[in-house]
């Protein structure tokens, strides 16, 4: 049996949920599949304990609604993954949006029918959907890195990834835990675990850059006082350069006087989180003025660890501060002066193996009762990959990304036409407030949806020339900043034999919104519009 709808939606996290609310209300038929048990994307497989968002509560939420907007109440400034779960629940009930959705329901293949312009999708299960826009919400960080040391079936404690966490509750009380990874879960996981834990050892292989959280309860003063100028914080996140609501100071770090830098830092240490990489307008495009950013971090890393030793290995130094996403953190650092935490690492003394008892590193082995991976993802293009989708002439998107994704405004691909990508590779995606990001190109394709309705077109691609273009134009903002620097999975990086090339904008939220309403304001250039059986651009 086939399901025929005007578009099918692959993920039901805040993009996913955020598409089908959207299109639905425009009067567009819809499904949904996700893959998961249940609603929530990367909030619902991402339960580790300490999982909490980099970007305040109130600016990482829907904008859609006012009146959502008026009667959910957040409890902190940066809210945990429970709390954001229920947020996503709370929003999937009142806009009745679960009986679209279809769970534990995995999208296989997906082949494009030339001659009817449809999507023609074959589930995990067997069952079909004929669409006429398939459109993939996977998440950039939602397929996990398959990490798996020698040995690993012989060890008799239990192995957890931070990106699948289970269900039942994980007992930490009078057990040696190992974390292997100090990515943002692994950094956000450390204090907590070694609360609770008989000893904790953290296996790092790269020092990380870290900003303090600076969370707190929200009062009632400061819930009314958002909630009554809403409107204008919604704008002003608009036209930031990340979506995060602030502008940074318009001067260059290194021309401002040492004082009055250093000052601004503290106050952005103890307020902004990850917007402390955005203090100045330029530490992630200067060296000079990323080199003061990086210098008063260290001083602050420093400040936070007793043993030298220890702080020493602790202390990025070798790549500069953003140019991998830096962690925002509740206690990380000082969780280290516990007699019950140590560290390892494993640039130094490499893990070989699993063992029965714990880990073999090529110096010494470690015996622990949970060892939990905590080694990040194939970010950006791993859930896109990971089905097979087959668009003109039998390509695969596979085939066609062979050397690294290209696409029209990190949107549309060119061969696989009434195919859209939400917040991927090629677009400001985890450059910025993703939320937000999501918003405006779910918005702007919904527009141009309409558009074509309207004008009975009933097939949209990207032109080849369109796609040339704006990844020239990508790695050319890229080349103007100092992320081409550093390995990291914004490059590629973070996984074996994966191409090398710098994945989302970087030409900030404002600057990308402006570009999608230029192309729209001139007939959506850089698309093709046909109605089948037509062949000329429009």
């Amino acid at each position: 049996m086939t399901t025929f709808v005007d578009a099918l939606v692959v993920g039901a996290g805040f993009g996913g949920l955020r598409t089908l609310h959207t299109l639905r209300s425009q009067g567009f038929s819809v499904a949904v599949l996700e893959a998961g048990d249940d609603i929530g994307g990367v909030w619902q497989f991402n339960q580790y304990p300490g999982a909490r968002c980099d970007v305040e509560s109130y600016d990482y939420s829907y904008r859609f609604s006012p009146e959502l907007e008026q009667e959910w109440r957040w409890s902190e400034r940066y809210a945990t993954q429970p709390e954001i779960l229920r947020y996503i629940n709370h929003v999937a009930d009142r806009f009745d949006l679960r009986r679209d959705i279809e769970l534990r329901t995995s999208m296989e293949r997906a082949t494009f029918d030339e001659a009817t312009a449809r999507w023609i999708v074959e589930a995990s299960d067997g069952r079909r959907w004929n669409a006429e826009k398939l459109i993939l919400a996977v998440g950039q960080l939602s397929t996990p890195k398959d990490t798996r040391y020698p040995g690993q079936d012989d060890f008799t404690g239990r192995v957890i990834s931070s990106a699948r966490w289970p269900k039942d509750k994980v007992d930490f009380a009078g057990k040696r835990v190992a974390i292997i990874g100090t990515g943002s879960s692994g950094v956000q996981m450390t204090p907590v675990i070694a609360s609770d834990a008989a000893h904790l050892t953290v296996f790092q292989r790269t020092a990380n850059y870290s900003i303090p959280a600076a969370n707190a309860p929200v009062t009632d003063a400061e819930d009314r006082a958002v909630k009554a100028g809403y409107p204008a914080r919604r704008e002003a996140a608009r036209n930031s350069p990340s979506g995060l609501g602030f502008v940074p100071d318009n001067r260059a770090a290194i021309d401002v006087p040492e004082a009055e830098r250093n000052a601004a830092f503290e106050t952005a240490w103890n307020r902004l989180g990850f917007g402390f990489a955005l203090t100045f307008k330029d530490i992630l495009l200067d060296q000079q003025s990323n080199d003061t950013a990086s210098a008063f971090i260290r001083g602050k890393i420093a400040e936070q660890v007793d043993d030298p030793d220890l702080r020493a290995k602790l202390t990025p130094g070798d790549f500069p501060f953003g140019t991998r996403r830096p962690s925002v953190d509740s206690g990380y650092f000082t969780a280290f002066n516990r007699p019950n935490v140590s560290l390892v690492d494993i640039s130094e003394t490499p893990i070989e193996r699993l063992t029965e008892h714990g880990i073999r590193t090529r110096d010494a082995e470690y015996p622990f009762d949970i060892v939990i991976y905590a080694t990040g993802f194939d970010a950006f293009t791993g859930s896109l990959l990971k089905p097979e989708i087959v668009g003109r002439g039998g390509c695969t998107l596979r085939e066609k990304w062979s050397a690294g994704p290209v696409s029209f405004l990190g949107i549309g691909v060119h061969g696989f036409p009434n195919m859209f990508v939400i917040v991927g590779p090629g677009s400001p995606s985890l450059l910025s407030n993703v939320l937000l990001s999501t918003e405006e190109q779910v918005d702007w394709l919904v527009a141009l949806f309409d558009h074509c309705r309207r004008d009975g077109i009933n097939e949209i691609e990207a032109t080849e020339q369109a796609e040339r273009d704006w990844v020239a134009h990508v790695n050319k903002r890229a080349q103007e900043t100092l992320y081409p620097k550093t390995p990291s999975y914004y490059l590629g990086a973070e996984m074996p034999g994966k191409p090398r090339v710098f994945m989302p904008y970087s030409g900030g939220v404002r600057g990308y919104r402006r570009i999608l309403e230029k192309t729209a304001a001139k007939g959506y250039e850089g698309l093709t519009l046909r109605t089948v059986g037509q062949h000329a651009d429009v």
